[in-house]
């Protein structure tokens, strides 16, 4: 009987005859099968828009030790593997949901062959298609390694619905000639809301670099004989769009910066490669709005890594954890106080500032805040552009790929990452000062980085660290460096230097009181109406704590007692599969570390 049932949820899952509700809509309502579509190329337009939300912007680091703490991960996957509790009993995934994008790409690539019209065009549009599979597959090569790989909607009668795994080099191999065969066919030119010809380039220079550093650290795959080869290719493909793409750094400014998340239109910036189109007009909004003080706040370890302004390093500091909030910003990288929000801020136009609360940490995100007013509606209703892809990413592929084959020179860092950092000013990167002055802090982080390029490596990694904040790269960049273990380590949040009345507008009066239950002698003497206007918050309330009691960055109780981090280094590297879904496909077999739950 549970036979059956898995037949018959594999056939919704790769056979799918229909599609989603908005591509219905796009075509008036008529039942779309291969009988009556795919004969055109305006076919093949049509379909390929209602796939583009298979990639979306992301405006958020969750998961990762840039976040202090979140109500989004108090029962997400990753925070219960981090506490131990993960089972293939409890997780989910690999259902309906998780392989529909894939049975909508090869619905359309079962049935292209029919199409008439110019090659070309035709194409191109298989181009967009191979491109989404094989995002959708490394997505899954991340989460599980081995995976089987489907290359035709399957029906239900079909043997390779209980095929076992493919291995993570075939599957992508395989992916990767979807990325070739993108990047060779679709076109160049066009607006940047679709694919172009860059966007397949950034995409597979994304995924293999990936790639390369994933197979270079993780030795236990022993695949480090090909990482090279991916490399390479990482940095071919990023330097072509450097070479030929037309796009630049934009602006000279950290306003410029800013603009680049919170405006109402990119269509013309020459950073973005790719992005998601938002507007009144097109009825289509995000939710940005909700990265300010509402279900999360950044971490102080994310901030640590941001440089003065001058060029040196904040860590090297001797009381560098005990700067108050007001003094954190001072004489800092700008894009820190872009990122995280700082003294005196305001979100009105009264320009009223707005108070951090240290629940959630204190340091709360600002980047993708939409600032006008007038862009931010409400839930689902800001009507900013967001950037899926941007040439400051590109570039910092290009410098890492390079550094981590030896074979980056102080030009390559002026093309790269010295031009990321001048747009706000900040100082060159020197490639042979960075080698002889490798960073401590950063060197005590990545123990795995060695060599003659070990600095200068360390130095993208922080640029990479600080440029990208926010947009959803960090959790994978832990994993391919093989640098999991940082996500053991407890996230803090701003610096307390006592319990009281404490200044974080930056105006020298006092905007928060922080205290213990039962003991207001921090407060004792200040009026009682003067108190009433003033928010209160309690450490060691569930929530909360000091590092060394009455002052210290805030720390979290559920870090500390409730749900202790650990990561083990054989086995969370992966995440497992669901029971139920091995016991159906007995072929099945759970990723590398999990073995013992093999049935």
């Amino acid at each position: 009987m549970k036979r059956i049932n898995y037949i018959a949820l594999a056939s919704l899952i790769l056979l799918g005859t229909s599609c989603k509700k908005d591509f219905l809509d796009r075509t008036s309502g008529s039942a779309i099968t291969k009988e009556v579509f795919f004969n055109t190329t305006e076919d093949l337009a049509i379909y390929t828009n209602g796939l583009y939300k298979q990639m979306r912007a992301q405006y958020t680091d969750l998961y990762s030790d840039n976040i202090a703490l979140s109500n989004n991960d108090q029962n997400a996957e990753v925070r219960t593997l981090l506490a131990g509790t993960l089972t293939p009993s409890t997780v989910t995934g690999w259902d309906k949901d998780t392989w529909a994008p894939l049975r909508d790409v090869n619905y359309m690539l079962d049935n292209v062959g029919k199409v008439a019209g110019d090659p070309a065009v035709i194409n191109h549009y298989i181009g967009v298609a191979r491109l989404l599979r094989a995002n959708f597959y490394y997505k899954m090569v991340k989460k599980y390694g081995d995976v089987p790989w489907y290359p035709h909607v399957m029906g239900t009668s079909s043997e390779d619905l209980y095929k076992a795994k493919d291995s993570r080099a075939a599957v992508v191999d395989s992916l990767m000639k979807d990325l070739e065969f993108a990047a060779a066919n679709v076109r160049p030119g066009g607006d940047n809301s679709y694919f172009t010809k860059w966007s397949a380039l950034t995409l597979l220079s994304r995924i293999a670099l990936h790639e390369g550093t994933f197979r270079k650290y993780h030795t236990e795959l022993n695949l480090q004989n090909t990482a090279a080869t991916f490399l390479e290719r990482a940095a071919s493909a990023s330097q072509e769009i450097i070479n030929n793409g037309g796009f630049s750094i934009a602006g000279s400014s950290a306003t410029d910066y800013r603009n680049l998340f919170s405006s109402s239109t990119l269509a013309g910036n020459k950073e973005v490669i790719f992005l998601q189109k938002n507007g009144r007009d097109l009825g289509v909004a995000n939710n940005t709005h909700t990265v300010l003080d509402w279900q999360w706040a950044l971490s102080a370890e994310l901030a640590d890594e941001f440089l003065m302004k001058d060029g040196t390093t904040f860590t090297s500091k001797v009381d560098y954890k005990k700067k108050a909030f007001v003094d954190l910003f001072k004489d800092r990288d700008p894009r820190l106080a872009e990122t995280i929000m700082p003294p005196g801020f305001s979100n009105n136009v009264a320009g009223t500032p707005y108070i951090t609360r240290p629940d959630f940490g204190g340091l709360l995100q600002i980047k993708f805040y939409p600032r006008d007013p007038a862009l931010r509606g409400g839930w689902e209703l800001n009507y900013t552009d967001l950037p899926i892809m941007r040439y400051a990413e590109v570039l910092l592929i290009n410098a890492e790929a390079k550094t981590e084959l030896g074979k980056i020179t102080q030009t390559d860092i002026d093309a790269t990452v010295n031009k990321i950092r001048a747009r706000v000013g900040m100082p060159a990167l020197n490639l042979a000062v960075a080698n002889a002055t490798a960073d401590t802090y950063l060197a005590n982080q990545y123990p795995l980085v060695t060599g003659a390029n070990k600095g200068v490596l360390l130095e993208i990694r922080r640029e990479r660290r600080v440029e990208l904040a926010c947009e959803g790269f960090r959790f994978d960049d832990l994993y391919r460096w093989k640098s999991g273990n940082i996500l053991a380590k407890a996230p803090s949040g701003m610096y307390i230097p006592k319990l009281g009345l404490i200044d974080v507008s930056g105006d020298g009066v006092g905007d928060i009181i922080i205290l213990k239950k039962g003991d207001n002698s921090p407060i004792a003497g200040i009026p009682e109406d003067d108190l009433k206007k003033i928010p209160k918050f309690y450490v060691n309330d569930g929530i909360f704590y000091l590092e060394n009691d009455n002052s210290g960055r805030i720390m979290f109780i559920d870090d500390k007692t409730t749900r202790p981090r650990s990561f083990n280094e054989q086995r969370y590297y992966y995440f497992p599969i669901p029971i139920e879904q091995t016991v159906l496909n007995n072929k099945l077999k759970q990723p590398k570390g999990w073995e013992e739950f093999d049935l």
